[in-house]
């Protein structure tokens, strides 16, 4: 269960930035692939604040979490081309790879399944693909919302990625989309270790 809350101004820039990963337009809105959107709703949702502005080829607002000034982002350039927003947004905040957390769908994983890291490969991912190149680094942590696998090999990846949760899976999904705005929390206050400890499975 989520507490809301409302967010305080912090003076000064952005330390971190938070990105959910997802595609823009009702169509996709409750796919696969936009799990990070959900994410970033979430987080929003619990520190009181919405992302109204427009910037960085993205929507987007700042939020303070645990006394650290956070930057939530949502990419609007379509999933492949994501670094072009996360590169944009880090350079004006001389934000390091390192303070820049990323969420994601993950077909890898069982659906409601977390898997947080600090650095690593795209993995396949074509928004993961697109931000470490425009980074030109893999160091920044991440945490990988489980999708559930395509039905089988012959299944069209992209055609899974974009079709919708069944109802049981939306259950799961939501439930580890809030473990991820908890793990995001503690990430943010220097705990990744305790976070991959706490919601990894």
């Amino acid at each position: 269960m989520i507490f809301f809350r409302r967010s305080t101004p912090v003076s000064g820039p952005p330390e971190f930035i938070i990105a959910g990963l997802g595609n823009p337009g009702a169509k996709y809105e409750a796919t696969r692939h936009n799990t990070g959107f959900i994410f970033i709703d979430m987080l929003a949702d619990k520190y009181g604040v919405r992302l109204n502005k427009i910037k960085f080829k993205a929507v987007c607002e700042t939020a303070e979490i645990n006394s650290h000034k956070c930057l939530l982002l949502k990419p609007q350039t379509f999933m492949n081309n994501s670094g072009q927003s996360i590169r944009e947004a880090a350079d004006f905040y001389k934000i390091p790879p390192e303070r820049i957390i990323v969420v994601f769908d993950d077909v890898t994983l069982e659906c409601g399944r977390l898997r947080i890291r600090r650095k690593g490969t795209d993995g396949g991912h074509n928004g993961i693909k697109s931000i470490i190149y425009h980074l030109n680094s893999d160091s920044f942590p991440r945490i990988k919302i489980g999708v559930g696998m395509k039905p089988g090999p012959d299944y069209d990846l992209a055609d899974w990625v974009l079709s919708s949760f069944t109802k049981d899976e939306l259950v799961k999904m939501r439930q580890a989309a809030e473990n991820a705005v908890l793990a995001a929390e503690l990430m943010v206050s220097g705990e990744t270790d305790l976070a991959m400890s706490k919601y990894n499975s």
